[in-house]
């Protein structure tokens, strides 16, 4: 199946779901939908993986992102959606989601309510080729540089909100 033609959850605007709708419809309408967002730290908390997307990703192509995720298939709860986009996205299983909570992102043309998670992995990543082109351990003060670079390093605007309110809730904006 091409990727335009994927069935998505729609949601409402107070984060309802209510049908579906194929990927390409709901991002050329900027229809309101779910999707997840996995924050992969090394065990001892000081590395996050950060990544580079695809440049033949429908949205956001070729940007920087550091969380693993995607939008949510029809009934798909939030946490089974963060389990298998982690294990499509970065080949990471068996490790136990923590919640970070939710945010609504809409800059106009991509309205999603996002539900983010966090989990704690060693072990090996193993990129999907045609979802991500690289990735590497940085730690949270080279994340920080990245971020204060756009140009260098154009990131996925709601991974950038998203990152942003976790850093603040963790105590780490400097």
């Amino acid at each position: 199946m091409h990727p335009a033609d994927e069935p998505v959850a729609r949601y409402d605007a107070a984060g309802t779901e209510i049908g579906v709708a194929p990927r390409g419809v709901v991002y050329r309408d900027g229809l309101w939908h779910a999707g997840t967002g996995v924050l992969v730290r090394s065990g001892d908390g000081e590395r996050v993986y950060l990544h580079r997307r695809h440049p033949g990703k429908l949205i956001f192509p070729g940007r920087y992102d550091c969380w693993a995720g995607g939008v949510l298939g029809p009934g798909e709860s939030p946490a089974a959606a963060a389990e298998r986009e982690l294990a499509e996205e970065l080949g990471i299983t068996g490790v136990p989601l923590v919640p970070c909570g939710r945010f609504a992102f809409d800059d106009g043309a991509v309205r999603c309510h996002t539900f983010t998670y966090e989990v704690r992995w060693d072990g090996p990543v193993r990129h999907q080729p045609d979802e991500v082109v690289w990735g590497e351990w940085v730690t949270l003060p080279r994340l920080l540089e990245v971020l204060a670079d756009p140009q260098s390093y154009p990131f996925v605007p709601d991974g950038r909100v998203g990152i942003e309110r976790w850093l603040a809730a963790h105590g780490r904006t400097d």
